[in-house]
């Protein structure tokens, strides 16, 4: 994927809150907000769970309590819609993809020309997902929250094994929301030279800071949840941004890939005029020629176009070779 800058996608998840018309504004949405790529996700609550067998035990979820398979019906994006959220991801000319939970939510995803894969931390031991995947020759995002380096380093290899030819992996922490405390982004650089690929980050925590760091440390993706109002209060919503909040979130990851530049000592172009702001050596008082240069009548003071700073104890005691104003620019041609 050729890209000037970090490669930003709004993930739906299940801010749709059951409604095809809020789908179609997010497209909408996330691409006036700049995002580069839209994202859906392609299950159901049959393909991911079985209904009655597990509810959330986590005090600190935002699902605690709740039956998994009502949670995934609940958040899941029908089938049936994915190929409008498409056509109009396509008329706002923003990438859509998808991540599926199954082998046939790729097949679905392949009738529909999905152009990029994406694997959610959950699904990185779904070896069988991973080589169906691999298969499509696609490129392939992984992210890798609560995973070990051993089941990194497996579905690493399955995919480059079973055909996977670009892949990028995406540093997460699979807490809803996650503390920045928790981030732990200095992991991205090891991350990248440990499997010799591209990274970025799927963040979960609240606001823009880790997007911004993460882009310092070498993120070229910014993975982040989107929705239209936190007040409608969908299943991913209290750790989702709003438009206007996307918008920011694309302006200032752009503008913190800017920053990093290159290594640069020395003048840049900008910079030229602001060279008067350094100091040199200035007249200060009437000096007649043949009279004596001082301490009394030169000054180190601003702008920068007279005799550079390090000439002034060379200079005192030096006889001047013609009349000399207050505001003269000190140079050696005006010294006998």
């Amino acid at each position: 994927m050729n890209k000037k800058y970090p490669f930003i996608i709004a993930e739906m998840s299940g801010n749709h809150n059951q409604s095809l018309d809020n789908a179609l504004e997010l497209v909408d949405a996330a691409a006036d907000s700049g995002a580069d790529a839209i994202k859906i996700q392609t299950y159901t609550a049959d393909t991911i769970s079985i209904k009655g067998v597990h509810k959330i035990e986590n005090p600190g979820s935002l699902w605690y309590g709740r039956d998994l398979h009502d949670l995934y019906d609940e958040a899941h994006t029908p089938w049936e819609w994915h190929s409008a959220i498409f056509e109009r991801a396509k008329k706002n000319k923003i990438i859509c993809f998808s991540s599926p939970f199954d082998e046939t939510a790729v097949d679905l995803l392949e009738s529909l020309g999905n152009p990029i894969y994406k694997i959610a931390s959950f699904e990185i031991n779904h070896i069988p997902l991973l080589k169906k995947v691999a298969k499509t020759k696609k490129p392939v995002i992984m992210s890798i929250g609560a995973s070990s380096l051993s089941e990194i380093e497996e579905a690493v290899n399955t995919l480059r094994s079973e055909g996977c030819g670009e892949l990028i992996l995406l540093k997460c922490t699979s807490a809803y929301p996650a503390l920045h405390s928790d981030a732990n982004l200095v992991t991205i650089p090891h991350l990248k030279n440990l499997f010799n690929c591209e990274v970025g980050l799927s963040d979960h925590t609240k606001g823009i800071a880790a997007p911004i760091v993460a882009v310092g440390l070498g993120a070229m993706y910014i993975e982040k949840h989107f929705c239209l109002d936190r007040s409608k209060k969908g299943v991913d919503s209290e750790f989702s941004l709003e438009p206007d909040e996307f918008k920011m979130l694309t302006r200032e990851v752009r503008n913190a890939y800017k920053t990093i530049g290159v290594i640069n000592y020395g003048l840049i172009d900008s910079e030229k005029k602001g060279d008067a702001g350094k100091r040199s050596i200035y007249v200060s008082d009437f000096i007649k020629s043949g009279e004596k240069i001082t301490e009394k009548n030169i000054k180190i003071v601003r702008p920068g176009y007279g005799m550079h700073p390090r000439y002034f104890d060379k200079v005192i005691g030096k006889i001047v070779s013609s009349d000399l104003r207050p505001g003269d620019k000190l140079s050696f041609n005006k010294l006998k």
